[in-house]
């Protein structure tokens, strides 16, 4: 049995942190409610948790959010932080139910990917980032709460829209399971 992170993921992780960043940074859509945008990391860190699994996604969440925020707002919010954790190592929980290496990534497991993306999402961004907005900084309930509830909405679309087309394109690269046959 393995111990630790294989080499393949701490690569991975490294690389998705500065992907996250990178989209987190040039390819974020403004929604017009203060500090808070349309995300594409999102759909990203999904890709990645699933395919890497549940600590990948957490360490990608966690890094590439801290480093965003450290270089391009000189500070970090720990909050939101803690929450892209969260949602890269909850998604990456259930990567086993879809089980992408398969190369299977049909009508079933699209709805498996997106009811728990949601799920998790919305448990992060509704609840968690605005509780911990509250009790870390002493922000105002109502503003942080539409904040998560604005962010949270638009993460589970982006994901639901834009991670559901990487996660087909990549199960595309994947051999079928039940590809092998006897002759």
């Amino acid at each position: 049995m393995e111990k630790g992170l294989s080499i393949k993921t701490i690569v991975a992780i490294g690389i998705g942190s500065a992907v996250f960043v990178i989209l987190g940074r040039f390819v974020s859509i403004p929604t017009g409610i203060p500090n808070t945008s349309i995300e594409t990391a999102y759909a990203f860190l999904a890709l990645m948790s699933v395919v890497f699994g549940p600590i990948a996604g957490l360490l990608i969440g966690l890094i590439g959010h801290a480093l965003k925020d450290a270089v391009f707002y000189g500070s970090i919010w720990w909050s939101w932080v803690i929450v892209s954790a969260f949602v890269g190592l909850f998604i990456g929980f259930f990567a086993n139910r879809i089980n992408i290496q398969s190369g299977v990534f049909a009508s079933k497991q699209i709805l498996i990917f997106n009811i728990a993306q949601a799920v998790v999402q919305a448990i992060g961004w509704f609840l968690i980032a605005p509780a911990l907005d509250v009790l870390i900084y002493a922000e105002p309930a109502n503003k942080v709460f539409v904040q998560g509830v604005i962010a949270g909405i638009s993460n589970i679309i982006t994901v639901g829209v834009i991670g559901t087309i990487l996660l087909v394109s990549y199960a595309k690269t994947r051999n079928k399971s039940d590809s092998l046959s006897v002759e």
